[in-house]
């Protein structure tokens, strides 16, 4: 099985979403669970069954991330070179059908955020800016069509 890539940041931010699912979410859990049972024959008991449930979907986030976080790779951006494109590159782009600017850092799948301008190292535009350098353009199939940018800026 390949390792998948992940920046620090990334991985720091998978590692506190696992830390508050078992500090926070799964301690709530736990006492709606006991409160529930308080309140008498569980077999009919709406909450109880409602918190149960919800303690088997936080056992599967944790479970998922573990799962995750044990199949990653982590890729220190600052010590890559930036004469091409490559996994942790931030790209400056331009798009050649109206003029306009983007920026995007090409991240592991389980850190993409394309609002925040991070994109999947395995997302259509990542796939076709891998190993291009400044001044070299692309053509990308996107929902919107067929679109071509000039690669401006990589830092």
């Amino acid at each position: 099985m390949t390792r998948k890539p992940i920046t620090p940041e990334g991985y720091r931010k998978l590692l506190a979403r696992l830390d508050h699912l078992k500090r926070v979410e799964m301690p709530k859990i736990v006492q709606a669970i006991e409160e529930a049972r308080e309140h008498g024959d569980i077999s009919e008991n709406a909450e109880f069954h409602a918190a149960k449930e919800q303690q088997g979907i936080i056992q599967a986030q944790i479970h998922d991330i573990q799962a995750r976080l044990s199949n990653l790779n982590i890729v220190d951006v600052d010590q890559l070179s930036m004469d091409h494109v490559t996994f942790g590159s931030t790209v400056v782009l331009e798009d050649l059908d109206n003029g306009q600017k983007v920026t995007y850092q090409l991240v592991g799948e389980d850190e993409a955020d394309p609002g925040a301008g991070k994109i999947s190292i395995i997302s259509p535009v990542a796939l076709a800016l891998k190993g291009k350098k400044i001044g070299e353009e692309i053509q990308v199939r996107t929902p919107k069509g067929i679109r071509e940018f000039e690669v401006l800026d990589i830092r």
